[in-house]
């Protein structure tokens, strides 16, 4: 451990992952001095990254304060219930992960730690998202899959430079009409796995959006506004209680994978077939024929 320690303290970078940890060592939180009088404080450097994954650790000490040049801390796959109000203290922090954790709240204070860039708060408990997160104006990537989420708070709309959103496997049974107004940025946004019924219509304001995912929800129909997603490449909808699509739909020009799957479609649009698919799939539908035009096409 010693040799670690002292690699850390040249390279700023600490990697104690798969060390099957209960806690985290003292000489961690104290930036990696250890009070030796051997070594020469002056060429040290301030821990920038710390990784802390697979391990078996149960709680992060408000020590962490002391970490304030830390600029990644990745603390997944352990069993930590709650993060300290000290992650507010880490002005230069970007990436967070603490996927895989029993975390079930956030504090408040995480809106402090206004770099963050990267944030995956995946399989958890939590129940809501932090709208704390809007004071973090470069957010770009949230991930918080696999939780217990209901709402998506409407403050987060002021994350307005976030290009990657994964909200799957949670419970959230309706979107906010103004949340992809601000959200222009997005080109992947996943909600598969939901209670959603509806896709707001305002979901056109997404011009970058490359891949949407929505998948196993209760979705009744598509809007026709889809068409504003001039960059939709990738488009996963199987699942739902689609009874019809939009022709609108065959606008979109660099749509390659549509996957409308185990739905209740009744007729495909001719005017959807004008699309260079590589892969459709209509399976598990109410589909009385398809039209003449598809024939190019190998539909599943």
């Amino acid at each position: 451990m010693e040799r670690i320690l002292k690699s850390a303290r040249e390279s700023g970078s600490l990697n104690l992952s798969n060390r099957s940890l209960r806690e985290i060592p003292k000489e961690v939180y104290n930036n990696l001095d250890t009070g030796s009088q051997d070594e020469k404080w002056w060429e040290g450097v301030d821990l920038q990254k710390l990784i802390l994954a697979h391990n078996n650790l149960e709680v992060l000490r408000e020590d962490l304060r002391n970490l304030s040049s830390l600029v990644v801390l990745n603390i997944s796959h352990n069993k930590i219930s709650s993060l300290p109000a000290a992650i507010g203290d880490l002005p230069l922090l970007k990436s967070l992960d603490m996927s895989f954790n029993q975390i079930n709240t956030l504090p408040e204070e995480i809106g402090l730690a206004t770099a963050l860039v990267k944030v995956d708060f995946s399989n958890n408990c939590l129940t809501e998202l932090p709208p704390n997160l809007a004071t973090c104006p470069d957010l770009s990537e949230l991930k918080a899959s696999n939780n217990n989420i209901s709402r998506v708070p409407d403050v987060l709309a002021g994350c307005s430079k976030l290009s990657k959103l994964d909200l799957e496997g949670n419970k959230l049974v309706a979107l906010s009409e103004n949340m992809f107004v601000s959200w222009t940025m997005l080109t992947e946004l996943n909600l598969a796995k939901n209670l959603l019924t509806a896709i707001p219509g305002s979901i056109g304001a997404l011009p970058k959006l490359i891949r949407l995912d929505m998948h196993q929800n209760k979705i009744t129909s598509i809007p026709p506004s889809i068409k504003g997603c001039s960059s939709l490449a990738e488009l996963y909808m199987g699942n739902n209680l689609l009874s019809s699509i939009p022709a609108d739909i065959g606008t979109l020009s660099k749509l390659g994978i549509l996957d409308l799957h185990s739905n209740q479609l009744k007729e495909y649009p001719v005017g959807a077939c004008n699309l260079k698919l590589s892969f459709l799939d209509l399976s598990n539908n109410s589909l009385s024929g398809l039209p003449a035009e598809l024939a190019p096409l190998k539909v599943k």
